[in-house]
């Protein structure tokens, strides 16, 4: 009966073979061929080895071979980050100056709540200004007639109502209570549209026919309500439709 000697000796002379570690030579697919062999031998003594710690030396190696083998610059990428390779790069509060630093961190507590307060309260008002710009554009387009809300839904024509804005809103900051804006508008639509833009700034507009030899031709008068508010509103009809058709309303 073999003795447990004996049993270990065979058992070195197994993993001792140049079977098992002379894989280096020959092309690269007959070095993968070899290792695939080298596993399926690894796998297939582990039925024949009873030996606990040789099993766990067949394990190792099993997993070793698995592995690829690292490059050395692979090696070395495991021990660059900080503290073994290259020093870290210094962080923005590092680069600043000291004392601008100690300043931002040693502020005093009330002067820190005092400016958060501050940049609440601006943030509210700057929030409250534009909805009041809102709220000033809505009111005016309501006193628009229905008809011609829907003809400025239904066939929007930037240019022209910009153009005639620039004018009206000219008329309203320079002209008096009693003067007159006449515009030659001949197109039907055009002219609805127009009368939609007085309405929106809250003026007073009529058309009325001139003859000219054979030719008719019309013309509308605007002018300023007797009593009424004659305020700009910050966004012009032309912005609000743009802002209502691309769905920012």
């Amino acid at each position: 009966m073999a003795t447990p000697d004996v049993f270990l000796r065979g058992e070195h002379d197994i993993f001792s073979s140049s079977f098992l570690f002379d894989i280096t030579k020959g092309d690269t697919k007959s070095r993968g061929l070899a290792l695939e062999k080298k596993i399926e031998y690894l796998e297939s003594l582990n039925d024949r080895v009873s030996n606990r710690r040789a099993r766990r030396w067949i394990n190792d190696r099993i997993l070793l071979e698995l592995v690829p083998r690292l490059t050395g610059d692979e090696i070395r990428g495991l021990f660059t980050p900080p503290p073994w390779g290259h020093e870290a790069r210094p962080s923005p509060f590092c680069m600043t100056n000291v004392g601008e630093w100690d300043k931002f961190r040693n502020i005093d507590m009330d002067k820190e709540a005092g400016a958060i307060e501050a940049l609440k309260g601006s943030s509210s008002k700057k929030k409250s200004h534009v909805d009041a710009d809102k709220i000033d554009a809505l009111t005016a387009w309501h006193r628009v007639d229905c008809k011609t809300r829907d003809a400025f839904r239904r066939s929007f024509l930037p240019e022209l109502v910009d153009g005639y804005e620039e004018n009206i809103r000219a008329f309203v900051s320079e002209a008096g209570g009693e003067e007159v804006l006449v515009l030659r508008v001949q197109d039907p639509f055009h002219r609805l549209l127009l009368h939609g833009v007085c309405e929106f700034y809250n003026l007073v507009s009529t058309t009325e026919s001139e003859t000219e030899g054979t030719k008719v031709l019309k013309m509308t008068k605007i002018k300023k309500k007797k009593a009424g508010n004659n305020d700009l509103p910050t966004i012009t009809l032309c912005r609000f439709l743009k802002m209502a058709k691309g769905g920012f309303w």
